[in-house]
């Protein structure tokens, strides 16, 4: 829990130095990217730091094509 709150306390602190000047200069497409970018790091850093297990997208791969490789390696027997 600690840990959660200081990566969440580092995340408003690099908002604090990096969206003053993006909104000052009017970059709207560079702050919105910055922002997905920002969320998405600091929600897989809670998640290492929770320890839950993230999915590899190679399961979900290997999910969709292993029954299809089975039907073919039976054709070709």
């Amino acid at each position: 829990m600690i840990k959660s709150l200081g990566i969440l306390l580092v995340a408003g602190a690099i908002c604090l130095f990096e969206v003053p000047p993006l909104l000052k200069k009017q970059q709207k497409k560079e702050l919105l990217v910055f922002s997905i970018l920002l969320l998405f790091g600091v929600a897989l850093s809670i998640f290492f730091t929770v320890r839950n297990s993230i999915a590899n997208p190679l399961d979900y791969i290997t999910f969709i094509f292993k029954p299809l490789s089975e039907v073919i390696s039976g054709f070709l027997k």
